[in-house]
């Protein structure tokens, strides 16, 4: 039994074929277990499991779908390249050009990958036989946070040299000089470490609530079948389930593209003239 569905041999699960409301078996809501899964196999100390499977398959998909849309292009573009184009252009015309100007530029393809990759680790939770988003494995948003503070880093103390880009992060301009005292530490841990971890945390939680959510509303549809009055019920949680769905691919989209946004914000922010 994978580790998904695992429970002590006392407990019956919800979504089991006797098990409905008024029949004696409690409601088994989703867990830890929803989250952890059976490594697929076993390199040395690494364990190849369904989530990083996905994240794979979700690089090969964009990487396949832009390869095929560019890799002959013409002056009048065919449906796919015409697909490809708009989707590109929303990344570079409507963040990388509206956040950071003309500076922007070298950085549309860090922000085009960023976009689409948390994109379609969120989509995963809503496409059959995955139905999981990857990005609700801290690790992941975790590792793309990464990504993003060493790019933030590197940009800020290549076009500020040093001093200049330590007074990037720590001193904003404007202020009485008296303020500095106490601004200036708290402008350092917020930059420097607050940061990333809020770019991580955000992308972490609003996937991670999306799951928990979808799970105990499906599973609870089943649960309550069985009588009248449970069918009643049932139909109640279905509805529920796919207002839910339809919230969370909104929520997916919007969450790549906030993220995006705060990295086009930082990126922003590196490349300005230290005060």
């Amino acid at each position: 039994m994978p580790k998904e569905l695992a429970v002590s041999s006392d407990q019956l699960l919800a979504f089991e074929v006797d098990c409905h409301l008024f029949k004696g078996c409690g409601f088994e809501a989703p867990s830890v277990w929803s989250f952890i899964f059976d490594p697929i196999f076993t390199i040395g100390p690494v364990e190849f499991n369904k989530p990083m499977l996905l994240a794979i398959l979700g690089t090969v998909l964009i990487m396949s779908f832009f390869w095929v849309a560019f890799s002959k292009p013409k002056v009048v573009p065919g449906k796919l390249q015409m697909v490809a184009e708009v989707l590109y252009d929303f990344v570079r015309k409507g963040i990388a050009r509206e956040v950071i100007g003309k500076k922007g530029e070298p950085f549309v393809p860090l922000l085009v990958s960023l976009f689409f990759f948390v994109w379609m680790l969120n989509l995963w939770a809503l496409i059959p036989l995955a139905q999981f988003p990857v990005s609700s494995v801290i690790a992941y948003p975790i590792g793309l946070a990464l990504v993003v503070w060493v790019t933030y880093m590197t940009v800020t103390f290549r076009s500020n040299g040093f001093v200049g880009g330590m007074r990037n992060l720590c001193v904003p301009g404007g202020l009485p000089k008296p303020i500095y005292v106490l601004l200036t530490p708290l402008e350092f841990v917020s930059n420097v470490f607050v940061r990333p971890f809020t770019l991580a945390v955000r992308l972490f939680a609003n996937m991670f609530a999306g799951h928990i959510l979808i799970l105990i509303f499906t599973i609870a549809t089943w649960y309550m079948l069985g009588t009248l009055l449970g069918t009643v019920y049932a139909t109640a949680s279905f509805a529920l389930t796919l207002v839910i769905t339809v919230f969370e691919m909104f929520i997916q989209a919007l969450q790549a593209y906030v993220f995006t946004v705060l990295t086009a914000t930082y990126l922003s922010q590196a490349l300005e003239e230290a005060h």
